[in-house]
């Protein structure tokens, strides 16, 4: 659970029930989703939104509510890379997104406060100096120093002014108050502008995918252009009040941000469907309390978060193929910074309205010499993953398997995977994952099956809880053989029914 959830609950909507019309419905109430409808609604857009589960109850709940456009260090090689035009294009939308945050926020109690953001190292100096070259160039308000208000010295840290950070979910609940949303309502298919949906159709002018990642595999094919992350989040009592919002530079680092008494302290991040032998947790623990040994931790939780192979948003059309169909991902890890960017540029494109700063993150878009870095890991990443389906499985025996541990055996020819939770309950589920048939792999800080290619996250007993994937992966058909004893674990597959192994 997020520190978020803990003082804000937003209330529940109906779901939809029968077909209705609209000008534009957007798919998804994340923040973008509802950022875009809010966008287009102040435009005068008759808008609906429908979200599968609940409204902010997805990945923006993990978020660290930055509003930045400090995002680690990017600036210099978009120089390098795109040139000076299409870098000042990225920096002048996500100006205007901290602009518009503190436009919209007036009024609004969501703890929204002015403070600087730093990208810091404990190694090269001299990366930072080139960044705030490049930072400078392009107009942003940044120096370097060594004065920081961390546990620790660094070589240098980059200062961006002018920065800000909020409660997300106390502003998306007055935000989205005014807004036609229905939740509980799961998009299927989008098709000559119907989205079939859970509860009906909706027939649209426009349609908006912010789903975080795109369900839709073509036309668009996101899911060879993007992988996805996870981190991990710690909130911390009498740990230190922290002005600023700090992230290391270098990679295995930690990322600090002060939430009015309270610290949140962040790292562990690894390819999702990569986290094989845990400790992720245990880990960032152990660090806090090297820091801060008198902090009490009160929350942790994880994000997910999809990157592009140039690292810059896909936010506009869908494809060439599909003019009236939008779409807002790859936000990286500034998902609060890039969500008010789609929703300025992606409103603006259904108003017929032209923006400065929209080619930039055009998802048509494929530069060789961005994308090179990201592509070849993609690929290596997603040919690891469909090669675990003919690797031999983790064990033959269920019946070795520790409580509240999980293991690939062969049952009956195939491959299940199974969890053995804290009562010896064993749950099983099917390895290949129902989005395109990658081999899951077992998270143990999460108690999670996670894929490895494309990020699709889903319970120990198979529940889908994160994208592309769509639907649930519980194995149907389960046999096992194994010796009678006391001992003998039971099994709950798919139809909720115990079962001894035997059975």
């Amino acid at each position: 659970m997020s520190i978020w959830t803990m003082d804000c609950k937003i209330p529940e909507r109906e779901s939809l029930m029968g077909n209705i019309e609209t000008d534009t419905v957007v798919i998804g109430a994340g923040l973008a989703g509802i950022l875009i409808a809010k966008l287009l609604k102040d435009k005068g857009t008759d808008v609906v939104v429908v979200e599968a589960d609940r409204i902010a109850g997805g990945n923006t709940v993990g978020t660290t509510g930055k509003i930045t456009l400090q995002h680690n260090l990017i600036y210099a090689d978009m120089i390098k890379t795109l040139g000076k035009d299409k870098a000042r294009q990225y920096a002048d939308a996500n100006k205007a997104a901290i602009r518009k945050y503190a436009e919209l926020v007036q009024g609004i109690d969501c703890d929204y406060h002015t403070c600087p953001a730093y990208v810091y190292t404990l190694r090269d100096p001299d990366v930072l100096r080139r960044e705030c070259e490049a930072a400078l160039e392009l107009g942003i308000d940044a120096a370097v120093t060594r004065e920081t208000e961390l546990p620790f010295e660094v070589k240098g840290a980059l200062k961006y002014e002018g920065q800000a950070r909020f409660h997300p979910l106390k502003f998306i609940k007055e935000i989205s108050k005014d807004l036609t949303i229905y939740e509980k309502t799961q998009a299927d298919t989008v098709v000559n502008g119907a989205v079939n949906t859970t509860g009906g159709k909706i027939k649209a002018k426009h349609v908006v995918i912010a789903t975080h990642y795109p369900f839709i595999n073509a036309p668009g094919y996101y899911f060879i252009r993007m992988h996805q992350d996870r981190t991990y989040m710690l909130a911390l009592q009498n740990a230190t009040k922290m002005d600023g919002m700090y992230i290391d530079a270098d990679e295995g680092g930690y990322t600090f941000r002060g939430q009015g008494e309270i610290l949140l302290f962040g790292g562990e991040g690894h390819r999702t469907g990569r986290n094989n032998l845990g400790g992720r947790y245990e880990r960032l623990a152990n660090a806090a309390r090297q820091y801060y040994p008198n902090s009490n931790e009160i929350a942790r939780w994880s994000a997910q978060d999809c990157v592009t192979q140039d690292n810059i948003p896909f936010i506009g059309r869908y494809s060439m193929l599909t003019p009236d169909m939008y779409v807002a991902t790859g936000f990286r890890k500034w998902g609060i910074t890039s969500s008010m960017v789609a929703a300025i540029v992606i409103s603006s494109m259904i108003a017929g309205e032209e923006l400065p700063y929209s080619e930039v993150f055009n998802p048509a878009r494929f530069d060789f010499g961005s994308s090179k870095r990201g592509l070849a890991k993609d690929v290596k990443q997603i040919a690891k993953g469909f090669a675990l389906r003919v690797a031999p499985a983790d064990e033959d025996n269920p019946e070795i398997i520790p409580k509240g541990s999980a293991a690939i055996v062969e049952i009956d020819g195939k491959k299940r995977g199974l969890y053995k939770d804290d009562n010896g309950t064993i749950h099983t589920v099917s390895v290949r994952c129902p989005h395109l048939g990658c081999q899951l792999s077992w998270n143990p800080d999460e108690r999670t099956w996670d894929c490895p290619c494309h990020g699709s996250r889903f319970t120990y007993d198979g529940k889908r809880i994160d994208g592309p994937a769509e639907e649930n992966n519980i194995s149907r058909k389960t046999s096992f053989t194994g010796k009678s004893n006391e001992s003998t674990p039971r099994i709950k597959p798919e139809d909720g029914k115990e079962r001894t192994l035997q059975q």
